[in-house]
């Protein structure tokens, strides 16, 4: 029997791409164990991260791919901290992660032959998501010529779309923003691909899940739990329809990637792709659903003034479900626009180390490089 491999980072703001690498992870291995930073090691690191250790210890566990999760791991992987949980190897993304002091985090365990790498996700990242929730424009999805798009990626880290290029003014590839781009594949590597069997109970949920955070897992964990074999379709709304109830600049995350952040999270079975906002009698009937559940949020009425849960109500399926956990996408948007400075004071030094390491690479008799 394979060990299993074992995959650490801070997973600061979880989104597809953290999911897609860890998908990428699991599929080296039998069983993925994830070690998860704790806040003052971020902090010493990196910056201030935008969840607690304790969000994103809940976040990563509720990724479907994930086995294990361990909390408090270490910042710099050691061959100890491998053969401690039993890993043969560990996983990383193809982007280079450095010690406050510039060293690689893997390197130990890179010369020993137990390293390996899954490719990033293009056209996601920290950074990018938190440009968008800054911009406060309605337009960032389609929007990356706008001015002050192109001012945030200045402070952030540029992107070129032919690829990037390193040169004495060049900026680092692995700090940057980048447009994503859906794909039929994508969508079947997430999917989980399993039709609901005879005595499972079709659960409906809809919303908008932008941004997908804690505050949506916990109501998912609660909605999985309200039957002994739940099958959870949760309904996402087109980006249209839900600027139109939330106003704004949402949602922050387009529908593509709303779809993949939903269908990595181990309590959906799946997911329609710009559900009516109406949960009406055609797709109650269609997917045969037993119980329609909505959390605490407020319903905004329909485009008619109606209640979009009527039909639910009026068949005694529709349940209000308390997860206990309060937290809203504007609240992480608020965390971020309060801690503005730290975030791009955070990026700018992130940068300044990898480009540190480029230029080191770039010096050698190999000259430069395109990556």
């Amino acid at each position: 029997i394979a060990f299993p491999p074992l995959k650490l980072c801070h997973y600061d703001m979880v989104h597809y791409g953290h999911s897609n690498q860890l998908r990428q992870a699991k599929g080296m291995g039998d069983y993925l164990i994830v070690g998860v930073h704790t806040d003052a090691e971020i902090s010493k690191h990196k910056g201030p991260p935008v969840f607690t250790q304790e969000e994103r210890y809940k976040m990563v566990r509720a990724i479907k791919w994930v086995d294990e999760i361990v909390e408090g791991a270490p910042y710099v992987t050691t061959l100890e901290t491998l053969d401690k949980y039993n890993c043969d190897f560990c996983v990383h993304g193809d982007d280079i992660t450095l010690t406050v002091d510039g060293k690689d985090t893997y390197e130990e365990v890179k010369r020993e032959g137990r390293y390996r790498e899954c490719k990033r996700t293009q056209g996601v990242s920290t950074t990018d998501l938190v440009g968008r929730m800054l911009l406060m424009t309605k337009a960032h999805h389609s929007n990356m010529d706008n001015p002050d798009y192109q001012q945030h990626t200045d402070n952030f880290g540029k992107v070129s779309r032919m690829g990037y290029i390193l040169g004495p003014k060049g900026h680092s590839p692995w700090t940057g923003v980048s447009q994503f781009l859906q794909t039929s594949q994508k969508i079947i590597q997430f999917a989980s691909g399993t039709e609901p069997q005879p005595g499972d109970t079709i659960i409906y949920v809809a919303g908008a899940f932008d941004l997908f955070h804690i505050g949506h897992v916990d109501f998912l964990e609660m909605v999985y739990k309200q039957a002994e074999r739940p099958y959870v379709i949760v309904g996402l709304h087109f980006d249209q329809e839900v600027n139109r109830y939330k106003g704004k600049n949402y949602p922050i995350m387009n529908i593509h990637e709303r779809t993949l952040s939903v269908l990595a999270c181990r309590y959906v079975s799946e997911v329609v792709i710009g559900a009516p906002y109406a949960v009406g009698k055609d797709l109650l009937d269609h997917f045969k659903v037993d119980l329609v559940c909505h959390g605490k949020t407020e319903v905004f009425p329909d485009k008619d003034g109606s209640d979009p849960y009527a039909e639910p109500r009026k068949r005694g399926i529709f349940r209000t479900i308390d997860s206990g956990n309060n937290l809203t996408t504007d609240d992480i948007v608020q965390r971020i626009i309060e801690n503005r400075l730290q975030f791009e004071a955070r990026n700018q030094k992130k940068e300044a180390k990898e480009m540190a390491v480029i230029e080191t690479v770039s010096a050698s008799p190999l000259g430069n490089i395109l990556l």
